[in-house]
């Protein structure tokens, strides 16, 4: 059961809600002025968990044939072999259900929204064979965490979440063009619409450099809404030299450091994002 359960969160990649979660936190805190409540701040964790999990196993079911030929993902658990099919399934439907039970915990809104969210999370494993805006439909994957934070705490939506939200959609779609920037060759081969596959590699990062600007951008505009001062200043510094230098370490003859531009640098950001913000409203 150990192995079993070690196998899902390595296939998963459980570590990757680190991308997602505080901004979560970051969005509870601003609309609570301050830390939300034990019960609320627990079930926010529990929803968050669960989407995101949930998310990623739907995405391992749906990608299953080109995980198996893709000799990057080839030797993932369930493109190899090592987890069945039937019991990701379990695994993802079980998840969702505990975002249902933590809405249901947090207010009416949070649970009819519960299923949208599903819906968009689940959505994105499907809708990225088709379109070549899949990098923006995962950033709207990652945009519900804000949003559904705010909603948890204020049973609405409010203007900051949703500037917050669409900066971390952008944020996303940007560091996952990078990330697609490995599988070029196959998703040309196999006719999966990603940026590389489509623009080829120079347009795509130029395209991802662009739309990291404009989170950049739209972070400035949270932080006005948010009112919150110089301390998230020090946050969002860090974040923009992390969004600079995760573009300095690509280059399109050059992608050897595509995953400590997608998950080191990444994940700086968001925690720095979080923990100045979380001190700014402290101090205040």
């Amino acid at each position: 059961m150990m192995t079993k359960s070690a196998l899902v969160l390595k296939a998963i990649k459980f570590e990757h809600t680190l991308f997602a979660l505080p901004f979560a936190l970051l969005s509870a805190f601003v609309a609570a002025d301050g830390v939300p409540t034990p019960s609320v701040l627990g079930w926010i964790l529990v929803a968050m968990v669960a989407a995101r999990s949930s998310a990623m196993a739907v995405n391992r079911l749906a990608d299953l044939q080109h995980d198996q030929i893709n000799p990057r993902t080839a030797s993932w658990p369930l493109a190899a072999g090592l987890l069945s099919v039937r019991a990701m399934w379990i695994f993802a439907v079980s998840c969702a259900g505990v975002l249902v039970v933590a809405a249901a915990m947090l207010n009416r809104l949070a649970l009819c929204l519960s299923p949208v969210a599903l819906l968009i999370v689940w959505g994105y494993s499907y809708l990225k064979r088709f379109t070549a805006l899949c990098h923006f439909l995962l950033g709207l994957s990652l945009a519900v965490a804000p949003v559904g934070a705010w909603v948890a705490v204020r049973a609405e939506i409010g203007p900051p979440a949703l500037v917050l939200g669409l900066a971390v959609l952008l944020w996303t779609a940007g560091f996952d063009i990078i990330y697609a920037t490995q599988d070029l060759d196959f998703d040309r081969a196999h006719r999966l619409p990603t940026a590389p596959a489509r623009l080829g590699i120079a347009p795509a990062l130029a395209l991802s450099a662009a739309v990291h600007a404009l989170a950049f951008a739209l972070l400035l505009w949270f932080k006005a809404l948010a009112a919150l001062g110089n301390i998230f200043l020090v946050g969002l510094g860090i974040a923009g030299v992390m969004l600079v230098y995760q573009h300095a370490i690509i280059r399109p003859s050059d992608l050897s450091r595509v995953n400590a531009a997608f998950f080191s640098a990444n994940g700086v950001v968001s925690v720095a994002l979080f923990f100045f913000g979380a001190a700014d409203i402290y101090c205040h």
